[in-house]
């Protein structure tokens, strides 16, 4: 069988680099911890990704998880100020920065179609800049043209915690995703000014009536660049049919996440999740939105993925799973790097 090259719609990687985080991985070298590193993209054929900056607090709260028998509920984060998280995406941008140079031409930023589709060619890996949640930017959105210029791409309006723009969804099991307000003025001018840029709006982590606010102001592709199907397993990360169905209609994309306790119908945090299981849900999204329009959204170093894959260099066993499944060449192609390249190039100014 040929090797799929795959190109992931979303990775938390930065936040264990060794350039971000004394102590941390060395994006260079391959590490037995964690989920992603080059070699082991390599290894999986995984030949580039969105990498996404974020702002953690300075301290996990503690005793924030409840487990019931029904499921569970994660305390709603606090939001964060604007000055210590713009220091921390500044850091993260840095370290990505001083990573790629150190790569010596094996990493590449990569800004529009035809720098990953040359990167792929030349077998360096591209590297797009994603932010999650925009903690970091104040009213007067100047930042955001300055990550712009740095070479942002793609922006995740919220995490799961509030900020001036909106109304992430907090981390609950069963439970429906509208949990809040939607988006706040500001939020909307957000949503025009990623507009206008060409920057990709991601609508993971965002509450139901957020989604539809940024439905009805945006004039790109509706994006969700790590989520799962809340049919098939009810928790507030998951979209609904009606969400997805409105992808569907925008000619925009979803980022299938490797996340276990998204993809079965129970939510356990189990890694022993099989892979026929992973590759149903896929199969859902695919029936309801068209092959053009799901992709591979991992999660990588964010979260628990099945077993079977591990890490980076076990993706080829989640496509031998598609393929024993029937899913056909064409359609394994398109989910592993074509869709991602389509909805780019639909919202990216620069194609």
């Amino acid at each position: 069988m040929e090797k799929i090259a795959v190109f992931d719609g979303h990775n938390d990687a930065v936040q264990f680099m060794l350039d971000y985080k004394p102590g941390g991985r060395d994006f260079l070298i391959r590490s037995e911890t964690g989920h992603l590193d080059l070699p082991r993209a390599i290894e999986g054929h995984l030949v580039g990704g969105l990498f996404a900056l974020h702002a953690y607090p300075e301290r996990k709260p503690e005793n924030d998880l409840t487990v019931t028998n029904e499921g569970y509920e994660v305390r709603y984060a606090d939001a964060l100020e604007e000055g210590y998280a713009r220091r921390l995406i500044d850091a993260q941008l840095a370290a990505i920065d001083l990573l790629i140079r150190r790569s010596s031409g094996r990493m590449r930023l990569t800004t529009d179609v035809g720098s990953i589709e040359t990167a792929r060619a030349e077998s360096a890996f591209a590297v797009v800049l994603h932010m999650e949640g925009a903690e970091a930017m104040g009213p007067d959105l100047d930042y955001l043209h300055i990550l712009h210029t740095a070479g942002l791409r793609s922006l995740g309006l919220v995490w799961s915690r509030p900020n001036i723009f909106g109304y992430g969804v907090p981390f609950a099991y069963p439970r429906s995703p509208d949990t809040g307000p939607g988006l706040t003025d500001i939020g909307r001018e957000l949503v025009r000014a990623c507009n206008a840029l060409g920057i990709m709006i991601d609508l993971a982590h965002l509450n139901e009536r957020g989604f539809w606010d940024v439905a009805a102001f945006s004039t790109a592709p509706l994006v969700a660049t790590h989520a799962c199907a809340h049919a098939l397993c009810p928790s507030t990360r998951n979209l609904t049919d009606r969400q997805l169905d409105a992808i569907r209609d925008t000619d925009g994309v979803i980022g299938f996440n490797l996340a276990v306790y998204d993809i079965r119908a129970d939510a356990h945090l189990d890694e022993n999740t099989p892979l026929d299981t992973v590759v149903s849900h896929i199969g859902y999204l695919i029936d309801r939105v068209g092959v053009d329009r799901v992709a591979l959204g991992s999660d990588f170093d964010g979260t628990v993925v099945p077993r079977e894959i591990r890490d980076a260099s076990g993706l080829p066993h989640l496509f031998a799973a598609m393929r024993k499944a029937g899913f056909d060449e064409p359609t394994l192609r398109k989910f592993a790097f074509d869709n991602w390249l389509r909805v780019f190039r639909l919202t990216w100014k620069n194609g």
